[in-house]
C-alpha cells in the first residue's frame, strides 16, 4: 500500500525571533524541516508534500525539487493545512502520515513501527502519543474502555482531563480515502475560525472507524517554538549522531562535549577528544586522534593521522600526517601522507605533497609544494600583489631556510635550496642554492662610539 507524508511547515514562528524561517532553523547539520522529509523518506514515504506559507520561496529554494509543495496562503489552522496538502494527492489511494516540520526528532523505525501497525489493524486513524510527566500545553488523549474516545485540547480540559499524562504528538497515519471524507466534513465553528485537524478524529470516531494510539517516547514527539528549544533538539540529535560514532568502533572521550553533524563519517578506533567539532561531509580514516579542540567541516582525513587544536574547512589530509596545534588550513588545500603541518601554520588553497615538513609559523597560500620539502621557520609565500592571486610552485625535495619569502608567481626546482632570510622574486635553478639578502656589514666599536657620543 503506498504511503505518502504531509508535512505542516507554514506557520510564522513568532517566537523564534529570527529572520530565518522556523523549518529552516538549523539543528546537528540540517534545517528542521530537511530533518523531518529526510526520516519520512527512510520510513518508506513514495512522496512528501511540504505544506509552506511564511517565507515559502526560501523553504522551496532551500529544499529545492527533493519534495513537493502546497500552499497555506492563510493560516487557518492544522486541519486547513492538510487539506492543502490532500489536493497535491489528488486521487492517490493509500497511507498518509502527517507530520510537522518543526519536529525532527521522530525516528525512521517508529514511523515504520506505526505504519506496520495501522495497517495491521486497518484503521482510520492511528495517533502517535507518549507519556509525560507535566503534560500542560498538549491535547490529552482520552481513552474509555481502552480506546480512544476523544482528543482534548489544554485550554478546554477538565481537571480531571488535566491529570491526564498521555499526550497528541499532533502526528497522525490516516488512510486517504477516510481522511478525504472527514475533512469534507470539517468546520471552523470556533473562537478562533480555525480547522483543527483533531476534530477529523472526533469525525472519524463518530463514523464509528477504527481509531488507535501509537505510543513513543517522549523525546520523539518534542518540537520546536524557540531558540531554547532548537538548542535542546539539537543537544539530542547530536547525542544519537554520537551514539552512532561510539556503537561503530568509534573512541569518544567525554561524549557530552563535542558536536557531530549528521553527515560525518569516522572510522574504527578513531579516538574523538573534547571539544571537538566535525562537520558537513566530514570523512576521517581509522586509527585517527582529533582534539582536544579541534574543529573539521567538509574534510576528508586519511588513517593513522593525528590533528590537536587545529582547523580545517573544505580540504584533504592523508594518511600518518600530523597536524597542529594551533594549526589553520583553509578552502580548497590537499595535504598529503606522513606530512607535518605544525604550530602557527596556514595552508590555503595549497597542494603539500607526501613527507613534505612545515613546522611553525609559516603561511603558504596559493602553491604546490612537492614531496620531501623543508620550510624553515617563518616561511612566507607571498601570493597577492594587491589585485590578483598568483600560484607559486616548490618541486619535491627542496629546503627553503626560515624567514624565506616566495614572491609569487615563483618556481623552485627540484633539490633547490634558499638560504635564510632571502626574499625570491626569480625562479631557482634545481639543485641551487638562492641568497637573496642583503651582504652582512659590522661596524665595530659602534656601541662604544655611540656611548662616547652622548
Amino acid at each position: 500500500m503506498s504511503l505518502y507524508s504531509i508535512i505542516l511547515a507554514a506557520g510564522e514562528g513568532k517566537r523564534m525571533k529570527s529572520s530565518i524561517a522556523k523549518p529552516l532553523q538549523q539543528a546537528a547539520g540540517k534545517a528542521l524541516v530537511e530533518w523531518v522529509a529526510d526520516t519520512a523518506k527512510e520510513a518508506g514515504s513514495d512522496e512528501n508534500i511540504v505544506v509552506i506559507g511564511h517565507k515559502a520561496e526560501d523553504i522551496k529554494a532551500y529544499l529545492g525539487g527533493s519534495v513537493k509543495y502546497a500552499y497555506q496562503l492563510q493560516q487557518l489552522g492544522t486541519g486547513h493545512a492538510v487539506m492543502q496538502g490532500m489536493e497535491q494527492l489528488g486521487g492517490a489511494q493509500g497511507t498518509v502520515m502527517v507530520l510537522y516540520g518543526d519536529s525532527p526528532l521522530i525516528e525512521a523505525e517508529t514511523l515504520k513501527k506505526v505504519k506496520a501497525e495501522h495497517d495491521e489493524n486497518g484503521r482510520a486513524a492511528t495517533v502517535i502519543t507518549a507519556h509525560v510527566d507535566d503534560p500542560y500545553g498538549y491535547g490529552r488523549i482520552v481513552r474509555e474502555d481502552g480506546k480512544i474516545a476523544r482528543i482534548v485540547e489544554q485550554k478546554d480540559a477538565t481537571d480531571a482531563e488535566k491529570q491526564i499524562n498521555e499526550v497528541n504528538s499532533g502526528m497522525y497515519f490516516f488512510d486517504i480515502e477516510k481522511l478525504r471524507s472527514a475533512l469534507g466534513r470539517l468546520n471552523n465553528d470556533n473562537a478562533q475560525g480555525e480547522y483543527y485537524i483533531t476534530d477529523v478524529i472526533e469525525i472519524m470516531l463518530s463514523d464509528g472507524e477504527s481509531v488507535g494510539a501509537f505510543v513513543t517516547d517522549f523525546e520523539q514527539i518534542l518540537g520546536v517554538n524557540d531558540k531554547l528549544q532548537l538548542a535542546q533538539v539539537g543537544k539530542i540529535l547530536n547525542r544519537r549522531k554520537v551514539e552512532e560514532l561510539m556503537l561503530g568502533g568509534v573512541t569518544v572521550i567525554d561524549p557530552d562535549k563535542i558536536h557531530v553533524t549528521t553527515n560525518v563519517k569516522v572510522g574504527r578506533d578513531t579516538v574523538l577528544y573534547p571539544g571537538t567539532i566535525l562537520e558537513g561531509d566530514t570523512v576521517i580514516g581509522e586509527n585517527c586522534v582529533i582534539g582536544s579542540d579541534t574543529s573539521l567541516n567538509n574534510c576528508k582525513v586519511g588513517d593513522n593521522t593525528h590533528i590537536l587544536k587545529s582547523v580545517a574547512i573544505d580540504s584533504e589530509i592523508g594518511a600518518n600526517t600530523n597536524v597542529g596545534p594551533f594549526a589553520y588550513i583553509r578552502p580548497g588545500s590537499k595535504v598529503g601522507s606522513s606530512v607535518k603541518i605544525g604550530d602557527f601554520v596556514e595552508i590555503k588553497n595549497s597542494t603539500i605533497d607526501d613527507d613534505t615538513k612545515v613546522a611553525h609559523l609559516t603561511y603558504i597560500g596559493d602553491a604546490d609544494v612537492g614531496k620531501r620539502v623543508n620550510f624553515g621557520c617563518g616561511t612566507v609565500v607571498v601570493n597577492y600583489d594587491g589585485e590578483h592571486k598568483h600560484r607559486t610552485t616548490i618541486e619535491d625535495d627542496c629546503f627553503i631556510g626560515c624567514n624565506t619569502n616566495l614572491v609569487s608567481p615563483v618556481v623552485v626546482r627540484h633539490g633547490a635550496y634558499t638560504a635564510a632570510g632571502s626574499t625570491i622574486t626569480d625562479e631557482v635553478p634545481a639543485e641551487s642554492l638562492a641568497i637573496a639578502r642583503s651582504k652582512q656589514v659590522v661596524k665595530e666599536q659602534w656601541t662604544i662610539n655611540r656611548k662616547k657620543d652622548k
